[in-house]
């Protein structure tokens, strides 16, 4: 039996992946994998657990395949940015998917979801990998003064930091 050659093989890989019936440009997303993805710096068991409770769930409560790695990369990307202070950028697209990869306050409030629905051992990985992440992140962003005056500004702590306001001029 014959077999395609190696470069048919990834010329059909590098295709544009079909979107969606009904969908727009920015909630274009693969179908989810039937294994769990690698997540740098968590263990397989971990990245495991976090598919499973991704996969479980319906994506109108938060969650959906791939969203923690994807949380945790926009993360990560923030935090390599050069200088010593840094300020949160705020996205207008108004979905979820844009604003998870720009914004890094609903990045850090999706992260949060996910800890409060893994089990006990892979909560605690998670945990420590966001208490490095929230360290620098309190470090390198500036806390804004007048936060407690805009009623959106309540939650957690990431937001009530100084938003970057050159890119709404």
């Amino acid at each position: 039996m014959p077999r395609k050659r190696p470069s048919a093989l990834r010329a059909r890989l590098s295709l544009p992946q079909p979107m969606y019936a009904g969908t727009d440009h920015c909630r274009s997303r693969r179908p989810p994998r039937p294994w769990p993805t690698r997540i740098d710096r968590l263990s397989s068991r971990t990245a495991a657990a976090i598919h499973r409770e991704e996969s479980r769930r319906p994506c109108d409560e938060g969650l959906w395949p791939g969203a923690t790695a994807t949380a945790l990369a926009t993360c990560r990307s923030f935090l390599a940015l050069p200088g010593r202070r840094l300020y949160l950028q705020r996205d207008y697209c108004a979905c979820e998917q844009c604003d998870l990869r720009n914004d890094i306050a609903v990045a850090r409030d999706l992260l949060e979801l996910a800890v409060h629905r893994l089990p006990p051992w892979p909560r605690r990985e998670l945990e420590a990998l966001l208490a490095w992440l929230d360290g620098e992140l309190w470090r390198r962003t500036v806390p804004d003064p007048f936060a407690h005056r805009q009623p959106h500004r309540t939650g957690a702590w990431w937001h009530r930091r100084l938003y970057d306001l050159d890119h709404l001029l």
